[in-house]
């Protein structure tokens, strides 16, 4: 019985081709990348609900402080959790949410402000940018030999439009670092936050904030964008003029 197994084993080898064994590591990746060891209690959800009650209290986290706001009443604002944590009581944060709030503030929020550094950078050098722009003469008109006025559009000159140039395209790559980085970690902690309460807690990115962000920074790939299409125009033209 071995032997015709063997036998058998033996003549399908020859059989499988350099694809089937592709296919076959393929096929093992999507089993290890699909298989789950997580275990869902639904009684959970029950258990979170009892622990919290009717109790509902507001926590907003911002560069400097937390501002906490207990059953609805005014907002409680200080720059330390523990000061925050004695004025509430228990029943008011049953799951502590101003730990959950005080470790979102100094893991995500604060190393922010070091991100914040290159934003500064990048508004200085969007300043540096707007000062040259500055320079660019303008249309004016002027009496020539014959005595008569004449406009004149100067082009801008070339060094000065590729240094502002790249100083507003260096500028909008550090906008982008810094908005993506904090746009990035306060979705995934405000998340993780809302998932870890199991429907008993609601948790969001504050959107004046993103927006002032994203929209800064696509004004500046505008600026970018128009100084390159500038620059290369005025090539284009005096290249055309060289030929005539």
């Amino acid at each position: 019985m071995a032997f015709r197994i063997g036998a058998g084993f033996a003549r399908f080898i020859p059989m499988i081709g350099y694809h089937h064994v592709l296919m076959i590591i393929i096929a093992v990746a999507i089993i290890l990348l699909l298989f789950n060891l997580a275990q869902v209690d639904p009684g959970v959800v029950t258990a979170m609900a009892n622990i919290v009650g009717g109790a509902e209290m507001e926590v907003r986290v911002g560069y400097f402080g937390i501002c906490v706001q207990p059953t609805g009443g005014s907002y409680i604002c200080n720059s330390n959790a523990t000061a925050l944590a004695e004025i509430v009581t228990v029943d008011q944060d049953p799951l502590n949410l101003i730990w959950v709030a005080s470790t979102f503030k100094d893991a995500v929020v604060f190393p922010y402000l070091l991100y914040a550094t290159l934003r500064i950078i990048a508004v200085i050098l969007a300043f540096f940018c707007f000062i040259l722009l500055a320079t660019f003469p303008g249309w004016h008109e002027e009496i020539d030999a014959s005595g008569s006025e004449r406009e004149v559009k100067p082009f801008p000159s070339r060094p000065v439009s590729q240094a502002a140039l790249a100083l507003i395209f260096v500028a909008s790559v550090f906008v982008l670092v810094s908005v993506l980085w904090q746009h990035t970690a306060s979705v995934a902690a405000s998340t993780i936050a809302q998932d870890m309460g199991n429907g008993s807690v609601r948790s969001g990115v504050g959107t004046s904030a993103m927006v002032l962000g994203w929209f800064g920074f696509g004004l500046m790939v505008v600026v970018t964008i128009g100084l390159l299409v500038m620059i290369l125009s005025i090539k284009l033209i005096r290249q055309l003029t060289d030929e005539e």
